[in-house]
Formats: C-alpha cells, sequence, structure tokens
C-alpha cells in the first residue's frame, strides 16, 4: 500500500519514478568533463487497487491515492569518466475519500557518483561497465509515520550499483543493472508499535533493499526511445494485516512495466525533453500505481565559460 515516491521508486527511486530523465543513475548517459545537465522534473502516480500482503483489494475509505513531486535534477561532469548527480524532490500526496489527509513537503535529497570503469569498442558494437555510489537523507521532519500519505520513509540510505550498457550500430541499445540499498533505522513520534510483535520502542529497524532494472531501445545524439522494466525487492519485513494501515518496515515488493523517451533539439542542442509511463504489474504491500513523468533539461558548457573569461 506504500505510494511509488522517490525512495521505493527507484530507488526505487528510484525509483519507479524517476527512470524516463535523462542522464540520471539509472541510465547508461554520460556528461562530459565540465557539461552540467540541470532542469525540473514533474511525476504524478496514482492507485485505487493495492496489495495487502498479497491479497489484491481496494479501500473505499481512501478511494483513489495520488502522488505528485516536483524536482530539480542536476548532472555534473567531473570528467568524461565521472559524473555527479544530485535530486531535489518536493511531494504531495491526496487520497479521494475519507477523512486522512494529504501530506506535502520537501522529501529526501540524492547524491550519487556514476563511474564509467570500461567503454570497449567491439566491430559495430560497444560495451561499457558503471559503477555507482550514492545514498539519500530527508530534508524536512516529516511524519512517516502516516502511510500511505507519507511523503517519504524518514530513512537514510547508501547504495551501490553495477549497470552494463551494450550498444549496437550505434542507434539499439540494452542496459541491465543490479543495485543493493542499505536503510537506516526510523525514529517514530510514538514509544510503542506492533509489527508481527508488540515492541516498546520509538525506533524501528527498516528492511535493506534490492534493485533490477532492465532497458532497451533506440538512441541516438538526437532521440532515445526504450522499454523499461524494474523490479523493487523488501529483504525482510512483514506484511499489512488484514484492513490495517501500512508501517514503514513493512515488506515492500513492485515490478513495473514502462517506456520512456528523450528528444533533444537539433537547432539548440543544449536543451532537452524527457518523458514516460509506467505501470505496477505486481507488488506486494504496494499501491498497483500507474506513473506519468516529464522533465526539461538544459546543458551548460563551463569549458566554454572558462575559455571566454581567459
Amino acid at each position: 500500500m506504500k505510494l511509488t515516491i522517490k525512495i521505493v521508486w527507484a530507488i526505487l527511486l528510484c525509483s519507479i519514478t524517476r527512470q524516463s530523465f535523462a542522464q540520471t543513475d539509472i541510465d547508461a548517459i554520460m556528461m562530459e568533463k565540465n557539461a552540467f545537465c540541470v532542469g525540473p522534473g514533474y511525476s504524478y502516480s496514482s492507485w485505487k487497487n493495492y496489495w495487502e500482503g498479497t491479497k489484491k483489494r481496494e479501500n473505499l475509505n481512501l478511494g483513489t491515492v495520488s502522488t505528485q513531486m516536483f524536482a530539480v535534477m542536476g548532472n555534473y561532469g567531473v570528467s568524461n569518466k565521472l559524473n555527479v548527480l544530485f535530486n531535489v524532490p518536493y511531494v504531495v500526496t491526496k487520497a479521494s475519500a475519507g477523512t486522512l489527509r494529504g501530506q506535502s513537503g520537501m522529501q529526501d535529497l540524492s547524491l550519487m557518483l556514476k563511474y564509467r570503469a570500461i567503454n570497449q569498442k567491439i566491430n559495430n558494437s560497444r560495451i561499457a561497465l558503471f559503477g555507482l555510489l550514492g545514498g539519500s537523507l530527508p530534508m524536512s521532519n516529516y511524519n512517516a509515520d502516516l502511510l500511505p500519505l507519507s511523503i517519504g520513509l524518514q530513512s537514510k540510505t547508501a547504495m551501490a550499483r553495477l549497470m552494463l550498457d551494450y550498444y549496437y550500430d550505434s542507434k539499439w541499445f540494452a542496459t541491465a543493472s543490479a543495485t543493493y540499498i542499505y536503510r537506516s533505522n526510523v525514529t517514530l513520534d510514538r514509544d510503542s508499535y506492533y509489527t508481527d510483535e508488540f515492541i516498546l520502542s520509538n525506533e524501528v529497524k527498516m528492511p535493506n533493499a534490492t534493485s533490477y532494472n532492465i532497458r532497451a531501445g533506440y538512441r541516438t545524439q538526437w532521440l532515445i526511445a526504450e522499454a523499461v522494466l524494474n523490479n523493487w525487492t523488501t529483504k525482510g519485513g512483514f506484511d499489512i494485516t488484514q484492513n490495517n494501515m501500512p508501517f514503514v518496515s513493512n515488506r515492500m515488493n513492485a515490478t513495473s512495466l514502462g517506456a520512456n523517451f528523450k528528444f533533444v533539439f537539433r537547432k539548440k542542442p543544449q536543451l532537452s525533453l524527457t518523458g514516460g509511463a509506467s505501470q505496477v504489474v505486481a507488488g506486494r504491500n504496494m499501491g498497483q500505481s500507474f506513473n506519468v513523468n516529464g522533465a526539461v533539461f538544459y546543458v551548460f558548457d563551463l569549458n566554454k565559460k572558462e575559455k571566454a573569461t581567459k
């Protein structure tokens, strides 16, 4: 029943939500040295049905639960092999029925290092291997104990990812990645809670998670069109009990299918548009959400500024 917001979008958000944005931590695109790509992004997701454990159902007291995310994302090329990425999201949640009020606020700041270790050409193909390290931390004191309308989980995260990209004939590609996510404990505004046992504490141990992503399609300098399969699996946790609210340490699994695009303007190659959509097709303690998103990016060449100054 957990909202597909940033930390479950890919890290999910990772997250499932960030997968259409250009030059992200989940694709095989790199910025050149001293190039800075930045821009605003927007995503909207909603669900009516959800999985209570493995049982699919709906809750008329909630109606349709929706999430909007407004974000500023950026990517700086430290070198042609090393990029630094960031994501600053503002999240708004809402339920169309019932008495639960939606939440809004700054969510979690994400920072990522992306390193291309191998970039080998073989005949008409090219194979690249990437390693990524990063994490996230809450930017505000939002309440994580109000699921499914919380804007986040208040857990600090650290992640490591390996990503392999195969590029053929300068047009077709396939990219696969595997990620492990460590999540810190969460402190609640109460001194006891119940999981599958009664616990007299305000600290909740969060299960870690893994994420797998496969994307393939058409990629050139001017246009990218791709299909995406994403899986998020929590390594532990427990199921939502019948007719109960979800909890921060629930087992939350989700598999989604989606499609993305990126369009670069030929007359203004620094400017690009991205967009995409995805659907959760299988899950556990998750909403069966549909997501659409888009972003506008501009690339600043800091090399040119330095030359102009000199």
